[in-house]
């Protein structure tokens, strides 16, 4: 018979004891782990280490970084732990200058702010200087400019706030490559309809039309022009239709010296074809 070897209880304990120690030892140090991690949490939420260093401004063309900033309320004191995004998105956006904003918080320290601004869709036209006009009607006052930039049409005439809210709503759904053949917006209001406008084109054109449904009506304006004579001046009328009311040249006289009667004529919006 194989004989077999016997291990005396004297010689296993010693091993048994050196197993609970290890696993204690590992245990130990686990929950000491822990322990550091929690209090360096501590310390650092406690400490300037989690405050904000850097603010980032993104997407503000009229406010001023500062602004938005004061607007914001954030300070470099600030916990970046503790910002409230609600309420940073609801003071920024209380400016009439900002449609919405959003807050992110970027580790370690810093928070950025990203704002979208109404869409800057005019010049108003204040005597020898030009104040920007945004799409929800705001006339930034503060920023009067000598000159406009080419950028948008001059709003000329809109006396009544009402109508210019209107009409800037209307611009801020029109294409910006319709905008662009706008020179100048006049409101020509008359007894019978205060939604009257006469529009100078940066073509040479003048166009009769309405604030109301403006933007979806001028959409069929660049193909008109396209149909129409090449040197052709004239009155492009839009609305239930659209009919191009030329110009006499000053050699349309009759022998009487009376002017003939304009020429007009009815334009049909090209179609686009799949192709």
């Amino acid at each position: 018979m194989n004989e077999k070897k016997v291990v005396s209880i004297e010689d296993r304990i010693p091993k048994l004891k050196q197993a609970r120690k290890k696993k204690a030892n590992r245990r130990l140090v686990f929950y000491l782990s822990i322990f550091f991690f929690l209090i360096s949490i501590i310390v650092y939420l406690q400490s300037p280490l989690s405050h904000i260093n850097k603010l980032e401004i993104n997407g503000n063309s009229f406010l001023a970084d500062q602004e938005v900033i004061e607007l914001s309320d954030l300070e470099m004191s600030t916990n970046i732990w503790t910002i409230n995004r609600e309420e940073i998105i609801e003071g920024i956006t209380n400016n009439p200058i900002v449609e919405s904003a959003e807050i992110n918080r970027i580790l370690p320290r810093t928070v950025e702010i990203n704002l979208k601004e109404y869409e800057h869709v005019g010049y108003i036209e204040d005597g020898d200087s030009y104040l920007p006009l945004l799409g929800n009607g705001t006339v930034l006052e503060s920023m009067n400019q000598t000159n406009p930039n080419g950028d948008a049409p001059i709003i000329i005439g809109f006396t009544e706030e009402e109508y210019l809210h209107r009409i800037a709503n209307e611009l801020e759904k029109l294409p910006e490559n319709i905008s662009y053949l706008i020179s100048e917006i006049h409101w020509a209001p008359t007894e019978d309809d205060n939604n009257k406008l006469l529009l100078y084109m940066n073509d040479g054109f003048l166009v009769d039309g309405a604030i109301r449904n403006f933007a979806e009506r001028m959409e069929v304006y660049p193909s008109i022009a396209a149909q129409l004579d090449e040197g052709a001046r004239g009155i492009i009328h839009i609305g239930v239709g659209a009919y191009f009311e030329s110009f006499d040249e000053p050699s349309n006289e009759d022998e009487t010296g009376e002017e003939s009667e304009t020429e007009s004529r009815e334009i049909e919006p090209e179609q686009e074809t799949d192709g």
